[in-house]
Formats: C-alpha cells, sequence, structure tokens
C-alpha cells in the first residue's frame, strides 16, 4: 500500500474540468474538484446532487465537467450510484469508475440514509463529501457539519448551539476498506489518498474541508490559509483508515513530529462566522483540541 508522494510536477497534465467555472471567487471546491478527477481519471462516471458543484458545473447545456455526469435528487446520490453500478454490471464493464461528490447537506443531513446503506451493502464506489460546513447554495444555512459557535442564515443570534457532526467516524464504524479526511488546502494529499483507494473494495469514503469564502465571512484570496489554519491548530485532522487502521497524514502526520499546535484562536479570529465566540467558548474547544492530541502523542511514543 506504500507509494511516494506526488508533488505538482507530478500530477498529470491533462485536465477534467474545464476552464472558467460558476463557482465563487476563491472556492475551495475548485481546488479539490480539479485535483480529485486527475487522480480519478477520464475512466470515471460522476453523480452529483443539487449542491454547490451543481453551480461550479453550470446549467445545460454549459457543463464546465469534461466527464459523465448524472445530476440526481438531494437524498438519492448514493442509491442513484448502486444504480450506476447496476447497470454497468449489466454491460459487463468491471472497470469504470462510479465516484459521488455531494455536499455536507446533502450527506451528513438528507442522504445519510441512502449512503449508510450502500456501505452496508459494500457497493464499490467512492464517495467524496465537500464539507464547506453549511447549505452555502441556498443562503449559508446551519447542517450537521455546521461547527459549534458559527453564524449561519438560521443561527443568526447566538451562533450554532450544537457540535459538528463527525460524518468520517460515522462511516468507520461501517468497517469500510477506506476512509479518509482531506482538505482543499491540501490537494496532492487527496490526490494521493484517491489513488491509494481506487484498487480497494466496497464503498470508499472521502470527508474534504472545503474553506467557503461567503460562507465562513474572510476575503477570498485568504482560502488556502484558512484551510491550512484547521489543520495547523489541530482543529481538522487529516488522516485515513485503510481496513480498520488509522494513521494521520501529511501536516497533521507533521504535527505529532512537532508537539506544537497553532492556537486555535487563530482559526476563529480569522472569519466573520465565528465573531459570537466568547473568549470562554474558545478557552473550552482549545482544552478538548488539546486533550485529542494529546492522545496522538501518546500513541506515538
Amino acid at each position: 500500500m506504500q507509494q511516494s508522494k506526488s508533488t505538482i510536477l507530478s500530477l498529470p497534465i491533462e485536465e477534467y474540468v474545464h476552464p472558467g467555472t460558476r463557482a465563487c471567487t476563491g472556492c475551495g471546491l475548485s481546488i479539490a474538484y480539479r485535483v480529485g478527477l486527475k487522480a480519478l481519471g477520464p475512466d470515471t462516471m460522476l453523480i452529483v446532487p443539487p449542491s454547490c458543484l451543481t453551480v461550479l458545473q453550470g446549467l445545460f447545456p454549459v457543463a464546465s465537467t469534461k466527464l459523465p455526469c448524472l445530476n440526481v435528487t438531494f437524498a438519492s446520490t448514493a442509491a442513484a450510484a448502486t444504480g450506476i453500478l447496476a447497470s454497468l454490471k449489466a454491460q459487463k464493464n468491471d472497470h469504470t469508475i462510479v465516484a459521488a461528490w455531494a455536499g455536507d447537506g446533502g450527506t451528513s443531513d438528507i442522504g445519510l440514509q441512502a449512503l449508510s446503506g450502500a456501505a452496508e451493502r459494500g457497493d464499490n464506489f467512492i464517495y467524496f463529501c465537500y464539507d464547506n460546513e453549511g447549505y452555502m447554495n441556498t443562503g449559508v444555512q446551519r447542517s450537521g457539519t455546521t461547527p459549534i459557535g458559527a453564524i449561519t442564515a438560521n443561527t443568526p443570534f447566538k451562533g450554532k448551539l450544537q457540535p459538528k457532526k463527525d460524518v468520517a467516524a460515522i462511516m468507520a464504524a461501517h468497517r469500510l476498506s477506506y476512509v479518509a479526511t482531506c482538505s482543499a488546502s491540501y490537494p496532492l494529499d487527496l490526490y494521493d489518498k484517491i489513488l491509494k483507494c481506487k484498487d480497494l473494495p466496497g464503498t470508499k469514503y472521502f470527508h474534504i474541508h472545503i474553506p467557503c469564502p461567503p460562507g465562513w465571512g474572510y476575503d477570498p484570496r485568504h482560502g488556502i490559509r484558512i484551510g491550512r489554519l484547521a489543520v495547523e491548530t489541530g482543529y481538522y485532522d487529516l488522516y485515513e483508515i485503510i481496513n480498520g487502521e488509522f494513521r494521520l497524514t501529511a501536516a497533521s502526520e507533521k504535527l505529532v513530529e512537532k508537539r506544537k499546535l497553532v492556537p486555535v484562536r487563530d482559526y476563529f479570529r480569522a472569519q466573520s462566522r465565528f465573531k459570537l465566540l466568547s473568549d470562554t467558548q474558545i478557552d473550552e474547544i482549545q482544552k478538548s483540541i488539546d486533550d485529542k492530541w494529546a492522545g496522538y502523542y501518546s500513541k506515538d511514543e
């Protein structure tokens, strides 16, 4: 399973997304999607529900994605992927990759039941949840993965009161062959993980952290920095679970070696959506992060 790490120079030259999309300026999804399709390759069928990716791709007859794509209803992404697999099997096609790309709302909330069913059956496709932590396409409403304290259109006065739903952990509980967390700010980590999982059996799940300028409240030019802060503070971990074996990857793996995290306050104060978080709340979140990473440090000793 070991492989050399990719560099920007080793990425395929072929592009599967046309230049010029309808994504917002500085959209992190544009990076993850572009690099992700390079890893998946040309023999891929995409399944996409209503989401920011639908906007990025454009409306018929215009499409920025060069690969074949089936647009489906919000709740049916994983079920549609299962149906596509059945149709390919009927054609004796066992080589085309089926890849579902859905947002956090269509994954953590509306589409979770279909995804869980497909995972339990062991249907052989790759599922990508691009998590910009809210229903950004419809006006920045809170989703199950919106972090505690974040201001959204329907949590405007106190911010969200509930903690973020850990969908990757939910999927890992299905005993999948591959589960990974990634970030648009670390695209090469995403690329290598896709290459690693393509030949593994059953459902493979990716959870990709996607910085969102209009939804999170920061200057679009700082998107990569914001995404990296989430990782460098230990707030968002990069890892993979291969057949039940967990390991940190990329920048998160290096944090274990350094034994030093950037204060999470730096991440929160860089986004207007967290302006209602009090110093006490931030201190409590910092403590939970420190406790989590103390566990990582002890496992490394």
